[in-house]
């Protein structure tokens, strides 16, 4: 008999069949704890109670094909098809095409063999930040198989140095000859995309019910897709972006509803496509240091970090599911280290250690 106290109550614990049994007893009585321990045994001897049988760990291309393409396709092929049809869908097709790694079961993948992935990819002429986009929903896959309980633990996969992050940031004035270049609609969207920190896709799908007049100082709009649930969320307009939506929607007669970028399109919003044509048009004619239109939502919050705005109100603003991606963009100066010591209300003396 092996019995041990946990607390106030004892437990048990043995090997049968080769598995490890733990219980508690829910006993603060040694005697009774023993008792109930040889119960146990009995029953399991008699077939009355059981060790649940595992079930059989699936491949990486099995678990790809019915557990976790289904789930990516449900999430994210409504709220961000960009998303599901940019990302998920391609880099899982990258992976699936491995042999060397999705013929292996999902408790047999190790860090090496994402490695060995990675250097794959290296070979065919990929670059570290498109490497890392298939490593990064790899290593998604693997963390849910272990949240769905398919899999006891998932490795620790190593991202590639030498990425290339979108950093740019738009200065003043070249904000100003881009937007004086752009034309009257790339110049309203672009506008919006700086003064707000928006994404691209989600400004796209901008809605007028989801515009509030008469909230706040200027009014707010609410971001109502995205593909986590820190995406939707409520931003205060800008003066300009108050004024430039109020002459839009006075244009469209005042509508209750609706796309805000109406377009003849199949989705009745304007695309990407569209968007990105008539920035790469805006950059020419203005003569500016080329840049991606998502670099206007990193100025954006590179200005907030640096007017003082703290890292869980930036992710909040933003839209991140965690403050390690908007700490990067706050860097307090020396000057506000000190005035938030000087805010600290400091003991005068100290105790003294001496006797």
């Amino acid at each position: 008999m092996s019995i041990f106290k946990r607390g106030n109550v004892y437990w048990f614990h043995f090997l049968f069949n080769g598995e490890h049994v733990q219980k508690s007893t829910k006993q603060g009585n040694p005697r009774t704890a023993r008792q109930m321990e040889a119960a146990y045994k009995t029953a399991l001897a008699k077939g009355e109670v059981g060790i649940t049988e595992r079930k059989p760990i699936p491949t990486l291309a099995d678990y790809i094909e019915n557990r976790f393409t289904p789930w990516a396709r449900a999430t994210f092929e409504q709220a961000s098809p960009k998303t599901w049809a940019g990302w998920y869908r391609t880099q899982l097709a990258n992976i699936s095409s491995y042999g060397p790694l999705v013929s292996r079961k999902l408790d047999s993948i190790t860090s090496e063999h994402a490695a060995d992935y990675a250097a794959y990819l290296q070979a065919k002429g990929w670059q570290p930040s498109s490497v890392n986009s298939s490593l990064r929903v790899l290593r998604r896959a693997l963390r849910l198989a272990v949240e769905w309980g398919i899999t006891p633990t998932a490795p620790k996969i190593k991202l590639l140095r030498g990425e290339h992050h979108r950093e740019h940031v738009v200065a003043p004035a070249e904000e100003a000859r881009y937007l004086g270049a752009a034309g009257d609609l790339m110049a309203d969207i672009a506008t919006v995309l700086i003064d707000t920190g928006m994404r691209p896709e989600e400004n796209s799908r901008l809605r007028w019910e989801s515009i509030g007049w008469s909230n706040g100082q200027f009014g707010t709009l609410q971001v109502t897709h995205g593909k986590t649930a820190a995406a939707r969320r409520m931003l205060p307009l800008s003066p300009r972006v108050r004024a430039l939506l109020e002459r839009r929607w006075e244009a469209a007669k005042m509508p209750s509803e609706g796309w805000v970028w109406a377009t003849a399109t199949a989705s009745g919003h304007i695309e990407p496509s569209t968007v990105k044509k008539q920035h790469q048009r805006a950059l020419r004619l203005s003569g500016v240091r080329p840049f991606v239109l998502y670099a206007l939502r990193h100025t954006f919050l590179t200005r907030l970090g640096e007017a003082g705005c703290d890292a869980w109100t930036l992710a909040r603003i933003a839209g991140h599911s965690s403050i390690a991606m908007s700490a990067r963009y706050v860097h307090p100066s020396q000057d506000a280290v000190m005035n938030i010591f000087s805010r600290l209300q400091m003991p005068k003396e100290l105790p003294s250690t001496t006797q």
